[in-house]
């Protein structure tokens, strides 16, 4: 891939696809703490591990011992995903990926991952979020296209009031629709293929699920 492109692997559940292999495809990787799991179902070998390990178990401890450590104390000012994003970072990243970012047992940090990834988008990075099987896009000022199969369900859920918004190639097309913040107007919508989606001003995720075809 042209850019330096990094995957955090973070806690969440992961399953491979074939169209997680392809998107993973040329990155570099850095592990928060217990999403160390997630290198061996991928076959990769991270650059760097980094976290308090207070949810990384023993034998993932012995299994991936030659990977160089980052311990931080568990009384810490950040979560172990920004620690990773900042390793990511420091080592070059261009473009993120979140592997494992959506779902798990902890709702809070599902839901902070998203909210980071918009934050990051806003500083011009690229990125997005996959669980293998759901994938989080940030949807900011501007145009985004999402690769989506034909008949697969996605969702926009605004952060704030989304002026201006477009949205091409789905069953359910918008042109220069005001969404107030906290509508459901935009949630179960299904994409005809290649999706694009533009904004004029406000913040939101797109939410996309490739492998459910489903329909709205």
């Amino acid at each position: 891939m042209a850019r330096s492109t990094f995957t955090i692997l973070l806690g969440g559940a992961l399953t491979p696809t074939d169209r997680l292999a392809r998107q993973l495809a040329g990155s570099r990787f850095v592990a928060a703490d217990g999403g160390m799991r997630h290198a061996r179902v991928l076959s990769v070998t991270p650059d760097v591990w980094v976290g308090d390990f207070d949810s990384t178990e023993e034998a993932l401890l012995a299994e991936f011992a030659d990977v160089p450590r980052e311990p931080y104390p568990a009384a810490k000012a950040a979560t172990d995903g920004e620690i990773a994003v900042e390793a990511a970072l420091s080592r070059g990243a261009e473009a993120l990926i979140f592997a494992g970012a959506l779902g798990g047992s902890r709702s809070d940090h599902a839901f902070l991952h998203l909210l980071q990834a918009a934050s990051l988008a806003e500083r011009g990075l690229p990125v997005f979020m996959t669980s293998g099987e759901e994938e989080a896009y940030p949807l900011l000022a501007g145009e985004i296209e999402i690769d989506l199969p034909k008949g697969s369900l996605f969702s926009i859920l605004g952060l704030t009031d989304l002026i201006g918004l477009t949205i091409v190639n789905a069953r359910y097309p918008l042109t220069d629709f005001t969404l107030p913040f906290g509508s459901s107007r935009t949630v179960s919508n299904v994409a005809e293929g290649p999706l694009r989606i533009s904004l004029d001003t406000g913040r939101a995720i797109v939410l996309a699920r490739p492998y459910d075809l489903s329909g709205a």
